[in-house]
């Protein structure tokens, strides 16, 4: 199969999103979401150390799981390590969005209590959600 790079390259292009192709519209967006309350320096930094922290625990797991690296004190103490990033990072997204842990952490336990009825997973419940079930 030959592809035509410069073609998929114009596609790509065509449904990004105003804001990421261009830093005045991006610039304007996120001044108007700060004017609406958003704190986006916040959310942000949230985001992107969210993402990157994540990426480095799976990275672990994946030696792990997949390359041979030992299940031992050292990697457990690295991912504990990861994970007190991620909670940082999770720290961050609450104070943006002016909420705490525990509100987030009930809100979870609400909307899984809502899909698992009896507190038991399901397989069909999880592929097959109710509407408005994020």
């Amino acid at each position: 199969m030959t592809v035509d790079t410069e073609k998929y390259l114009d596609f790509v292009k065509g449904v990004t999103s105003a804001p990421s192709l261009d830093w005045p519209v991006c610039a304007a967006r996120l001044s108007e979401l700060e004017v609406n309350g958003a704190n986006v320096t916040q959310l942000m930094t949230a985001a992107l150390g969210l993402t990157a922290e994540s990426g480095e625990f799976t990275e672990v797991v994946k030696k792990i799981f997949l390359q041979g690296k030992p299940y031992n004190e050292d990697n457990v103490f690295h991912m504990k390590r990861e994970l007190g990033d991620i909670c940082w990072y999770l720290a961050q997204a609450c104070m943006a969005l002016d909420t705490t842990f525990d509100e987030v952490i009930e809100m979870n336990v609400e909307k899984l209590e809502s899909r698992y009825p009896g507190g038991s997973f399901d397989v069909h419940k999880s592929e097959n959600r109710k509407e408005g079930d994020l």
